[in-house]
C-alpha cells in the first residue's frame, strides 16, 4: 500500500549498542539457528537490507513431518529501536521498502512471506496446513528468534490480508508484539451474511457514478459476443490460458466483468468516474477501459495461480464476499455461486468452509483484544465488514475518500491522525 511519513517522532530508547556490535548485525543473523542470510543490498540511508530464510515446521503440531524456507526481509537500523513485523498476506516483495508505522517510529521492519506463497511452501504441501494458526506460528517462531537480536518494542502491521494475518497473530500469540496496525483489513465473520457489501455498493460515490458502473457492467455482458473473441485473441497472443481454473475464456469474461464495480472503487475511485464508458461507446472502449480497471489476466491461469493459497485460504477459513448482482441477472451467464472462492481453485483443493475460526477471532477482537489500531478507507469495499475492537486501548477510523489502496494513518482527519500517532507511541514507550 502507499505509505507517507507524517512525523518524525522522538522516543526515549535504551542507548544503542556499541558501534563494532552493530557492524555485526550480519554475524549475529547467521548465528540464528534455522535462519540462512541469502543475501545484502542496498538500503535506504541509514538502513542495512537483507533477504532472509527461516526453517519452519510444514505442520507446526507435528514438527517432525518435514519443513519449508519461508522468506523474510529486513531493514536493520539499529537493535536498540523498535521492531516492525510486516506480515504480507501474499508473496514478499524482494526490494526494500518501509511501511508507515514503520516510518513513524523509525524503527527495524521485518516483512514475511506467508506460506504455501511461492517459494515458501514445502515441496509435498499438505494444504491441510494451511491455517490461520499455522500462519501464526510462523510468525510467533520468527519473532521468538530474533527477539535475541532485537529486544525493543515490538509493533506488528499489514495491509488487507496482511492486516488479518496481523490481528490473527495477535489473537493466537498476544504476548508476542506490543501493539497492531491493521490497515483495510475484512472481517467476514460470518461468511453466508454479506449484505454489507450490497449496501456499500447502493451508496458509495453519487448515484450518477454507481448508474454508471452498473449500465457498463450490463453493456460489458450484452456484448459478450463481440468481447469474448477479443480476450480470447488477446490471451492467445500473450500466452494466457484457461485450463486450470475457469476451463473457458467466456467464463473468464464474466467473472473479470462482474469484478470491475469492485475494482474500480478498490483502486480508483470517484476521479475516474467521468471516464466511464456509456451504451454509445465503442466496443474496443469498454475492452480497454475494463483492462485498465480490472485487468483482463486477472481470471486466466496465469493470473489467478498465483493467488491460489489466499482462494485456498478464503475458501476454507477466511470467507469472501458472495454479491447478488440483481442488475446483470439477465445478461448473467454462470450463477453468482460460481463466483468465489473455489471457483479460483484446481478441482483438487476445493474444499469447504469452516465458520468457527472468524466467529471466534471475531469475538476475541471485540472483547478481549488490546492495543489494536484498524485503519480503513471509506471509499475501499474490503471495509464493508471491518473489525471492531475492544475499549482496552483500541481504536477503527477511516480515511476520508480513501481506497484500498491509498488509506493510511496520514490520510486521516487531523484529529484522528494525532490520536492514532499517540497511541503507536504509547505502545512503544
Amino acid at each position: 500500500m502507499r505509505v507517507f511519513l507524517i512525523a518524525v517522532l522522538a522516543f526515549v530508547l535504551a542507548p544503542a549498542l556499541p558501534a563494532a556490535a552493530q557492524a555485526d548485525i550480519l554475524a549475529r543473523l547467521k548465528l540464528v539457528p534455522g535462519m540462512t542470510v541469502v543475501s545484502e543490498s542496498a538500503a535506504p540511508a541509514g538502513y542495512r537490507f537483507f533477504i532472509l530464510t527461516y526453517s519452519q515446521p510444514a505442520d507446526h503440531d507435528t514438527p517432525s513431518a518435514g519443513s519449508f524456507q519461508q522468506r523474510i526481509q529486513l531493514l536493520h537500523k539499529e537493535t536498540s529501536r523498535p521492531m516492525v513485523v510486516h506480515t504480507s498476506g501474499y508473496t514478499m516483495r524482494t526490494t526494500p521498502f518501509q511501511a508507515e508505522p514503520t516510518q513513524l517510529v523509525d524503527g527495524n521492519q521485518i516483512s514475511v512471506e506467508a506460506r504455501f506463497f511461492q517459494p515458501s511452501r514445502p515441496q509435498q504441501a499438505d494444504w491441510r496446513h494451511l491455517t490461520i494458526r499455522q500462519a501464526a506460528s510462523d510468525h510467533h517462531r520468527i519473532i521468538v528468534a530474533l527477539k535475541q537480536i532485537y529486544r525493543g518494542k515490538w509493533i506488528a502491521t499489514g495491509s488487507s490480508k496482511g492486516g488479518m494475518a496481523s490481528v490473527y497473530h495477535r489473537r493466537f500469540y498476544p504476548a508476542d508484539v506490543d501493539g497492531v496496525v491493521a490497515y483495510v483489513a475484512p472481517n467476514d465473520r460470518d461468511n453466508d451474511q454479506d449484505d454489507a457489501y450490497d449496501t456499500f455498493f447502493g451508496t458509495v460515490g453519487t448515484p450518477e457514478c454507481r448508474a454508471a458502473l452498473n449500465t457498463l457492467q450490463h453493456e460489458a455482458l450484452r456484448r459478450r459476443a463481440e468481447l469474448v473473441p477479443k480476450f480470447e485473441a488477446w490471451a492467445a497472443a500473450s500466452g494466457y490460458t484457461f485450463t486450470q481454473l475457469h476451463g473457458t475464456a467466456d467464463k473468464a469474461f464474466e467473472f473479470t466483468v462482474l469484478d470491475t464495480a469492485w475494482s474500480f472503487w478498490q483502486f480508483h475511485g470517484p476521479s475516474y468516474c467521468d471516464r466511464v464508458p456509456g451504451v454509445t461507446a465503442t466496443t474496443d472502449d469498454i475492452y480497454r477501459f475494463i483492462d485498465v480497471i480490472d485487468g483482463w489476466s486477472t481470471y486466466t491461469d496465469q493470473g489467478a495461480m498465483p493467488f491460489v493459497p489466499y482462494s485456498y485460504q478464503a475458501a476454507t477459513q477466511l470467507g469472501w464476499p458472495s454479491l447478488k448482482f440483481a442488475h446483470l441477472r439477465d445478461v448473467m451467464r454462470y450463477e453468482a455461486s460460481f463466483y468465489g472462492a473455489n471457483s479460483n481453485l484446481p478441482p483438487h483443493l476445493r474444499s469447504p468452509h469452516d465458520p468457527q475460526p472468524m466467529a471466534d477471532i471475531d469475538t476475541w477482537v471485540r472483547t478481549q483484544s488490546s492495543r489494536m489500531l484498524f485503519i480503513y478507507g471509506q471509499n475501499d469495499p474490503w471495509g464493508a465488514e471491518p473489525f471492531v475492537p475492544s475499549t482496552n486501548d483500541s481504536y477503527s477510523y477511516t480515511a476520508p475518500d480513501a481506497n484500498h489502496v491509498t488509506t493510511s494513518i496520514a490520510a486521516l482527519t487531523p484529529s484522528e491522525r494525532d490520536a492514532a500517532v499517540q497511541a503507536l507511541r504509547r505502545w512503544i514507550g
